[in-house]
């Protein structure tokens, strides 16, 4: 018997008022009986049991007259709705390992692509672009998988793959300015602009959730706040997103937060502001000032912030990021491979050059910096408007361990072992929350009516795996992984749950469960008429 989930998650047994009598006859594909259920809302967890029909949640409740092809009891282990990882750079790599272990293996159903600027649509190179793929669009895969002129035609690309998860798309910025712009370091003229805004239109239409810009990036640093404002300005009629990785994230974050805001405002758009963080040596200590800020601009405007559960950053090898301060670990380096692996200080050493030097040296490259403090970090997820996404950079031959780690880590270390926040709570972020945010329809709840994207685990062994050094480990604690009705993970020792192996409501029947790819497209849906 599974023992009784922490007091930070209370349990309480509730009838359902809906209830059926015993003489009414209901039937499911999947009934999951006995589970202290999350419903993502953030309140208290219940004891109850859920019924799937087709893909759908048909049932909450008390539910022991109900039928089912497939009855389990889960005795009591924790279910919540599938997490929705709201930014990541999966845009390629869905595509080429639709089976999205790393996703699935924390419990996560939905992913979030597009994120600081870069996305893998609407964007196509052509032959006579001899030029390096800019950065840092090139995080997500070499130059020749960047095949889709419209958003319409990388649609087409995911319903092919048929990936395990669902997936929201935004347009990315920068990629916007790569299918315009000779010269990424030059402000857009009008001519260029009103061209992004024509690309963006149509992938509004053809279902993209927003736009993200990344403007501490140096092909999109140049922008100006005209050049922002006019392409989120087309996102106001679809109710889009506007997500932003901040000019800065270090000293100048107040300024920087407040252009996102004033973005926002004048185009009459939600702001999300991507991995909020205090970054840089000198910064550490301010998340209370940085919150605060957020705080009062949200007496005025829409604002909503996503945050990764690490106190080290990764991204390309940023020249004005190198430091003394904290460790700057190579993740790869095109020019020097073999370097890939090792701290920026030992490569500096053995090559007899200063820090700056030996990263020029390097180029192109990527790197994760340890460049945050653990209480500002802390602050930032305990925050009550922030959502939980991995920023996982899946080509990256030696990833940072938030790739394989991040959804885990949030129950493991935070909830169970830190106490940081209640477990129900933490589980919003990281589903109804998201869900409100980003607008999803019928996903990130468990209720009637609502996609059956589920999450059964055990509170008390979730853990990540993934660490620096090994980053490529597959979480403990994640039983199993329905997307949209369909078992599509689950974890491969069962022994201590003997009573989820199967599945079957006939032991005589037992079978091995057969992994499902359910994912679905999930285009943004607006009910404003568009000229």
């Amino acid at each position: 018997m599974t023992k009784p989930i922490p007091m930070t998650a209370v349990v309480t047994e509730q009838n359902n008022a809906d209830q059926p009598s015993s003489n009414e006859a209901h039937h499911a594909d999947l009934l999951i009986s006995n589970v202290t259920l999350f419903d993502g809302s953030g309140s208290p967890a219940n004891l109850q049991d859920v019924a799937v029909r087709d893909d759908i949640i048909c049932a909450v409740g008390q539910l022991q007259h109900w039928s089912a092809t497939q009855h389990m009891d889960a005795k009591g282990l924790a279910l919540a709705p599938g997490f929705i990882d709201v930014h990541t750079h999966d845009d390629l790599e869905i595509l080429r390992n639709p089976a999205m272990l790393y996703k699935l293996s924390q419990g996560v159903c939905t992913v979030i692509v597009g994120n600081c600027g870069i996305s893998a649509s609407p964007l196509a190179f052509t032959d006579a672009q001899h030029k390096p793929i800019p950065d840092p669009i090139n995080l997500l895969g070499n130059k020749s998988e960047f095949l889709y002129h419209q958003f319409s035609d990388y649609v087409a690309a995911f319903e092919k793959a048929q990936p395990a998860v669902n997936l929201v798309a935004l347009v990315g910025h920068t990629a916007l300015r790569a299918q315009v712009m000779d010269d990424l370091h030059q402000t857009a003229n009008e001519t260029q602009i009103a061209a992004m805004q024509a690309l963006l239109l149509s992938a509004m239409q053809q279902g993209a959730k927003g736009l993200s810009t990344g403007l501490a990036y140096h092909n999109a640093n140049a922008a100006s706040f005209n050049e922002v404002q006019q392409l989120a300005a087309v996102l106001s009629p679809f109710a889009g997103k506007y997500t932003t990785h901040l000019r800065t994230e270090f000293d100048g974050i107040l300024t920087a937060l407040d252009e996102a805001f004033s973005v926002g405002r004048h185009a009459k758009v939600d702001v999300i502001i991507s991995h909020l963080k205090c970054a840089g040596k000198a910064n550490w200590g301010r998340s209370a000032q940085v919150l605060e800020h957020i705080v009062q601009a949200q007496q005025h405007q829409h604002i909503g912030c996503d945050c990764y559960p690490y106190n080290a950053s990764s991204s390309t090898l940023d020249l004005r990021q190198v430091t003394a301060d904290f460790d700057i670990y190579i993740t790869w380096s095109d020019s020097h491979p073999e370097m890939a692996g090792n701290n920026l200080q030992d490569i500096a050493k053995k090559w007899n050059l200063s820090l700056l030097d030996a990263a020029k040296k390097l180029q192109p490259a990527g790197a994760v910096y340890h460049g945050m403090d653990e209480n500002d970090v802390e602050a930032i997820i305990r925050f009550p408007h922030s959502m939980i996404g991995s920023d996982g950079l899946p080509c990256d031959p030696h990833p940072h361990p938030r790739l394989w780690g991040s959804f885990p880590r949030i129950l493991g270390h935070y909830v169970r072992e830190q106490q940081l926040l209640p477990l129900a709570k933490a589980i919003h972020k990281m589903t109804g929350l998201s869900a409100q945010e980003f607008a999803i329809e019928r996903r990130g709840l468990i209720q009637p009516g609502y996609y059956a994207d589920l999450v059964l685990f055990d509170p008390y062994t979730i853990k990540d795996n993934a660490t620096f050094s090994q980053p490529k480990q597959i979480s403990t604690g994640i039983l199993q992984v329905w997307v949209n009705g369909k078992l599509s993970y689950q974890q491969q020792d069962l022994s201590q749950y003997p009573h989820l192996v199967t599945g079957q409501s006939n032991a005589a029947e037992n079978t091995t469960p057969v992994m499902r790819q359910a994912g679905r497209f999930l285009k943004h849906q607006y009910s404003t008429t568009i000229n």
